[in-house]
């Protein structure tokens, strides 16, 4: 079979991750090819949908107002009986479909070629790079970025032994559900086992309604149950979605002779509230420069490519806490949660080293027990999940 067309960098999906390297690479002067098995860039949606100002302001996308459905206020944590904090750190719920296409419109203006209905079926090492087979057709390339997604597809293709381990969301978009600007998170056991559920407001009154939970055979049932305790039963489901989300952070390999694998394909998802778009887009620009100056070099292999980790592990959260806390949390029964709720105050925002303490003795007089379980390791996970250069 003929090469169709070479590259210097083959990209394998066109999310947030893979659309940011195509672009950032063009950027650094390569040619980018993006091969993406839907018809068009954006679809299906999985995630929640949300992105701070902090990491909005960081990538510098100039996001269109169409993209943008609701500007929020920050992130309310509803603790089992009701108790609530607030973090007040503004950010926008997207149209999420249409924030990815236009990430991948400014790619192809910046001259990546997109390959719609391209399967990449096989990856091989072909003269010190790779021959891409994708769409019934092979092309070559000197780098794979691998970006699509909770699939990891080169990890299985290459036989790389390495998976990450995975929960489930669930969302509804529905009609005239109740909001006050806040995006509402429920730690409540009992319909989110090893999870959370949400409330994520939207324009016009529409909201995403879901939960997130390792309990992947009872999750329709959780999410029904929690709509009906919240009263919305007889509101309007235009639509649902979601998926398979990685979280158990990043896969040992990220990078290996000529490959690097970002976003979601790599594991970088929030262990604890398993948000993901900052990361990815972080971790393509990562990988695009790396790649730049592995091309300037002539020089693919891991030796060079490892630099790529050293960037991402200097950047992104410290994971192991963010796993030691997650599971701290989930392990709470609904009553610890709350005592541990009403230890905090009501205002997350800018704690200083006082409070701190303050929420170290309240637990202390609430139920001691609780320190020797970890609680603090768990309250700190929320400080690290997120991720203080991105926001949430």
């Amino acid at each position: 079979m003929a090469v169709e067309s070479e590259f210097d960098v083959a990209i394998i999906g066109s999310g947030p991750a893979g659309s940011h390297a195509a672009l950032c690479c063009e950027k650094n002067g390569l040619k980018a090819a993006v091969f993406e098995e839907h018809k068009q860039a954006g679809e299906p949606v999985h995630c929640g949908e949300c992105l701070s100002d902090l990491a909005i302001s960081k990538f510098g996308l100039g996001l269109p107002e169409s993209a943008v459905s609701l500007k929020v206020k920050g992130i309310r944590v509803i603790f089992p009986d009701g108790y609530t904090t607030i973090l007040h750190e503004t950010g926008v719920v997207l149209e999420k479909h249409l924030f990815e296409r236009h990430i991948s419109s400014l790619a192809e203006k910046s001259g990546a070629g997109y390959f719609y209905s391209s399967r990449v079926s096989s990856l091989a090492r072909a003269g010190g790079g790779w021959k891409v087979t994708a769409g019934g057709k092979d092309y070559s390339a000197k780098i794979v970025i691998d970006g699509s997604g909770v699939a990891q597809a080169a990890s299985k293709m290459l036989a790389m032994e390495q998976q990450s381990s995975t929960v489930l969301g669930a969302q509804y978009e529905m009609e005239g559900i109740p909001q006050e600007g806040y995006i509402d998170f429920y730690l409540w056991p009992r319909l989110a086992p090893h999870g959370y559920l949400w409330m994520i407001p939207k324009s016009n009154g529409r909201a995403n309604v879901g939960l997130v939970t390792s309990d992947k055979q009872k999750i329709k049932l959780y999410l029904n149950q929690f709509i009906k305790e919240m009263g919305w039963e007889k509101k309007t489901i235009n639509k649902s979605f979601g998926g398979l989300i990685p979280s158990s952070g990043p896969l040992p390999q990220t990078y290996d002779d000529g490959l690097m694998l970002i976003g979601d394909a790599a594991g970088f998802t929030s262990p604890l509230f398993e948000g993901g778009t900052h990361l990815s887009l972080m971790s393509g620009k990562f990988a695009a420069d790396v790649a730049k100056m592995a091309v300037g070099a002539g020089e693919y292999d891991s030796r060079v490519l490892c630099e790529y980790e050293r960037l991402w592990s200097a950047e992104f959260p410290d994971y192991g806490k963010l796993i030691s806390g997650k599971e701290s949390l989930y392990a709470f029964s609904e009553g610890e949660l709350n005592q541990i709720g009403h230890s905090l105050p009501k205002e997350l925002t800018e704690l200083s080293a006082l409070d701190k303490a303050g929420v170290f003795f309240r637990l202390l007089a609430t139920n001691p027990g609780l320190l020797g379980k970890n609680a603090i390791g768990a309250l700190m996970g929320f400080a690290y999940s997120r991720a203080e250069r991105y926001g949430w």
